[in-house]
């Protein structure tokens, strides 16, 4: 896959408080922009994947089971002069995505099955 950033909508685990947590979950779906590359600002070696959610989340949900669907491209990667400019970007790409997934043909994905199905994971947030 070459290195792009993508602006996505991604699904979170979460418990369902109404069902057994052992044999039912419910998906909730977050929008996102997601960096898939090698992120030459920090001189990566390996290629990464990195989500930023567009969400505020009370707690860290590290290690948790994610749906994730790509829905479109924003821009490629760049190597940037300064911590200041990647941050510039980030959140004008943050901008963009939420500006898009407000549209139609996206606000369907916050149903997607794919993006709601946890049954038989193991590592849900709560």
């Amino acid at each position: 896959m070459t290195e792009k950033i993508y602006e996505n909508m991604k699904s979170v685990l979460l418990k369902d408080d109404k069902a057994d947590s052992q044999t039912q979950t419910r998906g909730a779906v977050f929008p996102m922009v997601m960096s898939i590359g090698w992120n030459p600002y920090y001189k990566n070696t390996v290629r990464s994947i990195e989500v930023h959610i567009m969400h505020d989340f009370e707690t860290d949900f590290y290690e948790s089971h994610m749906n994730v669907i790509i829905l479109g491209f924003i821009r490629p990667e760049y190597d940037y002069v300064s911590k200041e400019s990647l941050i510039d970007d980030i959140k004008t790409d943050i901008d963009v995505a939420g500006q898009s997934l407000s549209r139609p043909a996206y606000v369907k994905y916050r149903t997607e099955p794919f993006l709601l199905d946890f049954n038989d994971k193991s590592d849900v947030a709560s």
